[in-house]
């Protein structure tokens, strides 16, 4: 019998190869609709440039508010009178409702456009700290405490004549004088000749309408003070911008940003109102600066192709040509009141007939262009977020 141990011993057991498994097949996705995408909250498209709305509506309604009380305060108009009553004789019968409707208006947008930046200080605070950081945004940060001021000037309400409410919008504005005009002089990369822009006229601005707020409300030494300190970094500030130094920020101001140019005549002609309110008269001094914003103006004006790259498209910076021109009108005003010239009337009806026309011209072309006053490739947005 053969030995069973000789033949190789059968086994069950199998040998496997081991393979890797084999992944699950992608199938490629299509990337979603632009519809799809989230967009963002109203509070991260709304920015300090917006403000330039109801500053534009606060001017406007002090416009208003000023014919009405200097027509008013004339004799009834007489066709057959001198030429020098061609104010009064106009907008004698301007109504007093469509200034209050006005008025309220700017009242209401001011404080919507205020409680919204708010919120948007507190959920995004890197946001506003970018805008109160970039060498732009910190001017346009001035606006709203000059509308506030305006909207104090042009009440048709008593209650909002008291002192301490100019106080309290002037703080603001004293901080940011602190601020901004401290870095000029004593940091190395923000001096004035690197910062300088058009946009930094606003702070001049800011100081002058305080002037002649305070002065109207009986605080003439705080006028002056405000004053003197908004007069002497305008004229350095003049100077510079005339200058056109290399190796500022100068050279490389927006093309879409232009209309801030209407800044060059703005400061002047508030300076005159401003210094009128201070002495009590519109004087030889408020008459130089007023001829000077007159002199700006009309050299902006002969000059549309500077401002043609500004108006392909529809950006809430279009605002910025109202506001200029109804302080130019109103230092107009004042002017025509003072000399009682036929030409100076004249002069007068013509800048404030422009102001009112450019006014509602940016109303309606707001309402057409809604969509994008809030849009993500909004032009300051894009520079506050570089």
């Amino acid at each position: 019998m053969e030995d069973s141990s000789h033949y190789p011993k059968q086994t069950q057991d199998h040998i496997t190869i081991e393979t890797p498994p084999i992944p699950p097949i992608k199938t490629p996705q299509s990337p979603p609709p632009p519809s799809s995408k989230p967009k963002s909250p109203i509070l991260t498209k709304l920015h300090s440039g917006h403000f330039q709305i109801p500053l534009s509506l606060t001017t406007q309604a002090l416009l208003w508010k000023t014919l009405i009380t200097i027509s008013s305060s004339s004799p009834p108009p007489n066709p057959k009178s001198s030429k020098s009553n061609l104010y009064t004789l106009t907008f004698h019968k301007l109504p007093l409702t469509a200034f209050h409707i006005l008025w309220w208006i700017s009242l209401t947008s001011q404080l919507t456009f205020s409680l919204i930046y708010i919120l948007k200080s507190f959920l995004h605070y890197t946001l506003v700290k970018s805008e109160f950081s970039h060498y732009i945004g910190i001017n346009i940060l001035y606006v709203p405490w000059i509308s506030f001021l305006i909207i104090l000037q042009s009440s048709p309400y008593p209650v909002l004549s008291a002192p301490y409410l100019v106080i309290l919008f002037a703080l603001p504005i004293l901080v940011l004088d602190l601020k901004l005009y401290g870095q000029w002089i004593t940091t190395e990369k923000r001096f004035l000749s690197v910062l300088a822009n058009p946009t930094s006229q606003i702070s001049v601005m800011g100081n002058l309408i305080v002037a002649k707020v305070a002065a109207e409300r009986g605080q003439k030494e705080g006028g002056i003070f405000m004053f003197s300190l908004g007069m002497v970094h305008y004229l350095v500030l003049f100077v510079t911008l005339y200058q056109r130094l290399s190796g500022g920020n100068w050279n490389s101001f927006p093309a879409i940003l232009r209309p801030a140019f209407f800044l060059f005549f703005a400061a002047p002609s508030l300076g005159s109102s401003a210094w009128c309110s201070i002495v009590g008269r519109f004087d030889t001094s408020s008459k130089m600066m007023f001829f000077l914003s007159l002199f700006l103006f009309m050299s902006l004006a002969s000059r549309p192709a500077l401002f043609k790259k500004s108006v392909r498209k529809f950006n809430v910076s279009w605002w910025t040509y109202s506001f200029p021109l109804t302080f130019l009108a109103l230092a107009s005003i004042e002017y025509a009141h003072e000399v009682k010239s036929y030409m100076a009337s004249k002069l007068m009806l013509v800048i404030s007939a422009i102001s009112v026309l450019v006014f509602f011209g940016s109303m309606l072309l707001t309402a057409i262009n809604f969509h994008l006053l809030l849009h993500e490739k909004d032009p300051f947005l894009s520079l506050f977020n570089s």
